[in-house]
C-alpha cells in the first residue's frame, strides 16, 4: 500500500531481473536508457520517454555521480508501485561527470511515485550510508554475477522516518535559492527555464522542507545560510562547535538555533 513504508531492505525493491550485470552502454545517456528498458520490460514504468527526459533534466541540473565510482540517476514520476529500481554494473566504467571525476562502475536508477514525498531523501540516506564504506564498495564491484551483486546490496537496510523528520540534500536547497535569486533579474525567456529547474528540485525535496523554505524566503528574502569559520552567515552568531563540525563535509540539512535558517557548509576554501 502506498505511503505505508516504514523500514525494509534494498533488495525488497530489487529483483534479479532488474539487474544488468554487464552494461553495454558507453556513455551516461545510453546507460540510463538501457536500465529504463529493464523497468519498462518488467512493467514497473510505463512512459519511458517521460522518465528519460526527467532524468536527463536532473543530470543537467546537478550530476548524480556520487563519487567512488557510483551514480544514482533518478526521477519522481508516476510508477506502478512505490519505487522502481534498476541496477547496472559497468566493467569499463562510464563518464558521469561525478564530483571526484572518476568513471562510474555501479549505476542505481530509481523512479519513485509522487504520492510519496520525501521518499527519495530517505532512500538516498540509506544508500549513501553503506556506499561510503570502501569495503562494502569493493564487495559490490568484486561481485562475480547478478545473484552475488544482489546479495551484497540486500545488506542495505532502509529506514523511512516519520514526516516531521528532515533528511535532505543541502546542495539542492542552496541551488534552489540561487535559482530564485536569478529569476528576479532574468529576462522573460530565461525565467521559464529557471522555473523548470526550480520545480525539479522542489519535486525531489521533502514537502515539509520546501514549505519551511518558502516561509523563510517570504519573510527574509533568503532561507539558506553558509556557515563560515563556525559562524552562521544568516545572523552572524557562532554555531556550536559540534554542530559546526557536523556541517563540514555533510550534505544534510541543519537549522540555525538562533535565526532558524537552513545552514550549509561554506564554499569558501580560504578559511
Amino acid at each position: 500500500m502506498k505511503g505505508s513504508l516504514k523500514s525494509s531492505h534494498f533488495s525488497d525493491f530489487l529483483q534479479p531481473s532488474q539487474i544488468i550485470f554487464n552494461l553495454k552502454a558507453k556513455d551516461k545517456i545510453q546507460a540510463i536508457e538501457e536500465l529504463l528498458d529493464v523497468l519498462v520490460k518488467q512493467k514497473l514504468v510505463e512512459n519511458k520517454k517521460l522518465v528519460l527526459t526527467r532524468i536527463i533534466d536532473r543530470e543537467r541540473l546537478e550530476s548524480t555521480g556520487l563519487g567512488h565510482n557510483v551514480a544514482l540517476p533518478h526521477a519522481r514520476v508516476d510508477t506502478e508501485g512505490e519505487i522502481a529500481i534498476a541496477v547496472g554494473k559497468s566493467k569499463g566504467g562510464i563518464s558521469f561527470d561525478s564530483i571526484d571525476g572518476k568513471k562510474v562502475h555501479l549505476i542505481i536508477l530509481i523512479v519513485w511515485n509522487p504520492s510519496l514525498p520525501g521518499l527519495f531523501n530517505h532512500l538516498f540516506a540509506g544508500l549513501a550510508k553503506f556506499l561510503r564504506y570502501s569495503r562494502f564498495r569493493q564487495r559490490v564491484f568484486g561481485s562475480k554475477n547478478k545473484s552475488e551483486l544482489r546479495g551484497v546490496l540486500s545488506e542495505i537496510s532502509l529506514s523511512f522516518p516519520q514526516e516531521d523528520t528532515i533528511i535532505s540534500r543541502a546542495s539542492l536547497l542552496m541551488k534552489l535559492q540561487e535559482i530564485e535569486k536569478k529569476k528576479k533579474r532574468a529576462k522573460k525567456e530565461q525565467r521559464k527555464k529557471l522555473k523548470e529547474q526550480a520545480n525539479l528540485i522542489r519535486q525531489e525535496l521533502d514537502e515539509a522542507l520546501v514549505a519551511r523554505y518558502d516561509r523563510l524566503m517570504e519573510r527574509y528574502g533568503f532561507a539558506v545560510a553558509e556557515v563560515d569559520v563556525g559562524v552562521c552567515q544568516g545572523c552572524n552568531i557562532n554555531v556550536a562547535t559540534g554542530l559546526s563540525s557536523a556541517i563540514e563535509g555533510s550534505n544534510d540539512i541543519y537549522v540555525c538555533e538562533n535565526c532558524g535558517k537552513f545552514m550549509v557548509a561554506s564554499k569558501n576554501k580560504e578559511k
